[in-house]
């Protein structure tokens, strides 16, 4: 049995590739998955980021200068960053550390240095910030930042501002509930020196203007892929040049063009973080009016036999069966799995409830 069995319900469809590409074709990144009971507590410490592998560390040597033309030649005396990105399944949030030593932080009110992220949760693609259709005001309340995101954050912020500017016309995703983060740095102006940022964002399928009322959350799916790069935009002495582009996606147009983004999955969960044996199922109802139910193995590990009691009298011992109810009632399922490592129950207690 495959140890990440997915519990899938309905009409599979198999999904026509999108009509767009993304970049470095060639190179699929990953996105770790913390287990439930291990989420990082947003406090600026790299010490919940110790269980992610070094395989889930992308530092300056995946990034190149895509305006000032300095390709992938880095100066690690000059910038040097790392970035890990994280995931929890079942909350559709993106978590991120990013570590950064600039041998001159600039920490200017507009254009400061920044490490900018753009994210495309449901792989939409095409122009986000910028709409040849439309005047900028248009742009703004209608377009910007709507189907995909891009967060210019500052590293640091001076004092009194803000910790991101949104390049969008939805600020709101800036903040709780749908962003946190923290600092962790000893900096000052024209100084040079290490940086720790700590944060999580939302992506949005649809993220308008007016508020969240109407916002669609993006659906973080696990073995699925999503949109996503990063700039380090760096501005030293001169507040004005960059004196690097330095981004991911080895496209300047990444940051309004989602097409222009890399390619990351959203990974399951490691091996090291996983019982040998564990039960687990769900369900979904067929027809109610035959009260006919649809039961689903999730369990992980090697099994060898199953045995479901539906709390009317009768079993099955087969790994997904259908079963109909006689009466109606709520009904206390049980399904006990065997296998090399022994015996594991789950109990779900009044999940099932036909009429």
């Amino acid at each position: 049995m495959n140890r990440y069995q997915r519990c899938v319900w309905g009409l599979v469809l198999l999904a026509v590739p999108a009509l767009h590409a993304l970049e470095r074709t060639d190179t699929e990144f990953r996105i770790f998955q913390f287990p439930a009971d291990r989420i990082p507590r947003i406090d600026g410490k790299v010490d919940d980021w110790q269980i992610v592998g070094s395989d889930y560390v992308y530092g300056t040597d995946q990034l190149a200068d895509t305006v000032q033309g300095n390709g992938t030649n880095h100066d690690p005396t000059d910038l040097d960053v790392k970035v890990r990105v994280g995931w929890v399944k079942g909350l559709n949030r993106l978590y991120f550390l990013y570590e950064a030593f600039d041998d001159y932080w600039n920490m200017h009110i507009r254009r400061g240095d920044i490490f900018e992220v753009c994210v495309d949760g449901d792989l939409s693609g095409g122009p986000f910030i910028i709409n040849s259709q439309m005047d900028q005001s248009e742009a703004h309340f209608r377009f910007k930042g709507v189907h995909a995101q891009n967060y210019h954050i500052f590293t640091p912020p001076g004092p009194g501002r803000d910790w991101v500017f949104v390049w969008g016309c939805q600020p709101w995703i800036g903040v709780l509930p749908y962003a946190n983060h923290a600092y962790s740095h000893a900096l000052k102006e024209g100084e040079g020196g290490r940086l720790v940022l700590e944060f999580w964002i939302t992506p949005f399928d649809y993220a308008p203007y007016d508020g969240p009322a109407r916002a669609v959350p993006s659906q973080l799916v696990e073995d699925t892929r999503i949109g996503l790069s990063w700039a380090v935009l760096d501005y030293d002495e001169n507040s004005s040049k960059y004196e690097g582009f330095w981004n991911l996606s080895h496209n300047t147009r990444m940051d309004s063009d989602a097409s222009m983004l890399c390619a990351f999955r959203l990974m399951p969960p490691e091996p090291r973080f996983l019982p040998a044996l564990h039960a687990d199922w769900s369900f979904k109802i067929l027809d109610m009016d035959r009260r006919l139910v649809a039961f689903k193995d999730c369990s992980h590990g090697t099994v060898d036999a199953w045995l479901w009691d539906f709390d009317d009298g009768t079993t099955s011992s087969e790994q997904h069966p259908i079963h109909q109810y006689e009466k109606p009632g709520q009904h206390v399922v049980t399904l006990t799995i065997k296998g090399p490592a022994g015996e594991r129950r789950r109990i779900k207690v009044f999940d099932v409830v036909v009429r």
